[in-house]
């Protein structure tokens, strides 16, 4: 059964004209429901949330082309004029982050699909350049998890105890099996333990995509048999009686924020349990820390292929590559780990070296490839690799 926003009155208080609103209706009422994502694994519709977001977007999306002097009446004349315009206004003019740009591209993709024009939406770099370090990345480049800022998971569970049980019960799930927060809440524990010894998580799962968890010690059944016993009895979840799951999420993280639990405070999110859990698996199943963990040494290649699928499949994506968004990569981290070498110091060095390249890359910690790059980036200089017959590595920098 197909579950549709009802969106009449999103577009009725839109302020849009009447043409571009009833047309923008049609395409709703056949495509709202429908997922874009060519990863998803379920047949379902999507949320209420994600289409109340599309709806959301798009109409606000149409607002900043007409105030920004486009005469648009109607879907179909969208061209990329006006996504260059939108990309532009909201990356230069309100510095909106990459994340929240890729997601409205992502909306108008999808818009665009509808129309069967697969090609009208690019990228951010089709349309602009990139202002200095504007990317989003998909692979962890930082350490989320609590640990890594120092922040005591027991401890703060005891103290959020005091305030709030189920709350704290919540957090402990997350930090238990690697929950997010909406699944938490909406956990039945009693309904989703399995005697093969998995969690069964069903409810509030990214995508609808269910999934099981393993249970591997006593203590983690002890975890849910103290949920179990904080389960609404007459909904079977984390949720207590009369709260909404809408006021309880609300609830939720006001509790969390009184606490210092913001990225803010602490320097954390609930959301960093999860990266823990999950890089905890990896060091437990090959021996080796997560390389976000930074060790001095890589685990054996299979056991680290066996930990990749372990892990996707633990936090309920669908590509094995998603894992990397908690654990990194071991390239990632060498990568940042290399000294970052600016234009003028790469110059500087080669005339120290007396235009030997070779020497200046080693001596700056870089390959000499990148060494090029710099040299060719300094503003009045041009390189000019040289060979000679005695050393095939000299070469030198001319002034123009």
């Amino acid at each position: 059964m197909k579950i549709q926003l009802n969106f009449s009155s999103l577009l009725e208080s839109s302020g849009l004209p009447q043409r571009l609103a009833n047309e923008l209706s049609e395409l709703f009422n056949r495509h709202l429901s429908k997922a874009h994502s060519k990863t998803r694994v379920t047949s379902n519709a999507i949320s209420i949330k994600t289409q109340k977001y599309r709806v959301q977007k798009l109409i606000a999306g149409f607002r900043e082309l007409r105030k920004g002097g486009f005469a648009i009446q109607s879907p179909w004349n969208l061209g990329e004029k006006h996504i260059g315009y939108l990309v532009n206004l909201w990356v230069n003019e309100k510095q909106q982050s990459p994340g929240t740009v890729e997601n409205k591209l992502t909306y108008w993709r999808t818009l665009a699909s509808w129309m069967k024009k697969h090609q009208l939406v690019g990228t951010v770099d089709d349309y602009i350049k990139r202002p200095e370090g504007y990317r989003r990345y998909y692979v962890a480049r930082e350490d989320k998890s609590w640990d890594a800022a120092k922040v005591n998971v027991d401890e703060v569970i005891a103290k959020l105890c005091e305030r709030d049980r189920w709350v704290a019960i919540q957090v402990e799930l997350q930090a238990t099996f690697g929950l997010r927060a909406q699944e938490s809440m909406l956990l039945r524990p009693l309904q989703c333990l399995r005697v093969t010894g998995h969690l069964h998580v069903i409810d509030g799962t990214k995508g609808g995509r269910p999934r099981v968890v393993p249970i591997d010690a006593e203590w983690q059944y002890e975890v849910l048999i103290r949920a179990a016993r904080l389960s609404n009895p007459r909904t079977g979840s984390m949720i207590p009686d009369p709260w909404s799951l809408k006021q309880w999420y609300r609830h939720f993280y006001h509790v969390l924020q009184k606490h210092g639990i913001t990225r803010s405070a602490a320097g954390v999110t609930v959301h960093g349990l999860r990266h823990a859990y999950l890089q905890n698996m990896y060091e437990k199943i090959t021996g080796v820390p997560a390389p976000i963990k930074r060790p001095d040494h890589r685990p054996d290649p299979q056991l680290h292929q066996l930990a990749m699928q372990r892990l996707v499949e633990a936090a309920g994506h669908s590509l094995a590559a998603k894992a990397t968004a908690y654990i990194s990569t071991f390239a990632t981290m060498d990568r940042l780990a290399r000294p970052v070498v600016s234009s003028e110091q790469a110059f500087a060095a080669v005339l120290e070296t007396g235009g030997n390249k070779s020497d200046a890359a080693k001596g700056l910690g870089i390959s000499r490839q990148a060494l090029y790059r710099l040299l060719a980036k300094c503003e009045g200089v041009l390189v000019t690799p040289r060979r000679d017959e005695k050393d095939a590595d000299r070469g030198g920098c001319e002034r123009l």
